[in-house]
């Protein structure tokens, strides 16, 4: 279902959080759902992956995983304070220890000039409780493009969050 290149990082996360010992959660947005797809593509992945919220709305952002509606109104959804407290949230509201959370434009519209399309903000929290942050500016690529470069990406962090 997904290039090779996304199985065989999802492989190695769903291997490294074994080996680890840590449960992991996602918390998506613009890839509704996409990075816990492809962790779940692996065989065995329930012995790690604890859920997945899939928070498209800033309703659900803040019904699901706390992100405070002050955050959301001041930044935005597509933030990177919006993202860290996705993560974090995805965390508190889950036997996970790691996440890795999903906020962005994916297009083909609704960007504007602060927030273009193909703006994606990550996040990472490992069992240490750090936080990272990464930004993405993808550009207009391709609604699909743009899900599934932020799938590589979240794949990526949460590899370094479990690994940390």
């Amino acid at each position: 279902m997904f290039p090779e290149d996304i199985q065989t990082s999802a492989a190695s996360v769903i291997q490294a959080a074994l080996e680890a010992g840590v449960m992991v959660s996602t918390a998506e947005s613009c890839t509704g759902g996409l990075v816990s797809g492809a962790l779940t593509e692996v065989a065995g992945s329930s012995a790690v992956l604890d859920r997945g919220f899939v928070t498209y709305s800033n309703e659900a952002k803040t019904d699901l995983l706390g992100v405070a509606d002050d955050l959301l109104a001041r930044f935005g959804a597509v933030s990177e304070p919006v993202a860290r407290a996705m993560a974090l949230g995805a965390v508190a509201r889950s036997r996970a220890a790691a996440s890795v959370s999903v906020t962005g434009v994916a297009g083909p519209g609704g960007g504007s000039a602060d927030k273009p399309v193909g703006l994606v903000h990550f996040a990472a929290v490992g069992p240490s409780g750090k936080v990272v942050h990464v930004e993405r500016r993808f550009g207009d690529i391709g609604r699909d493009a743009v899900r599934l470069e932020s799938v590589r990406v979240a794949l990526g962090l949460l590899m370094e969050a479990v690994t940390a």
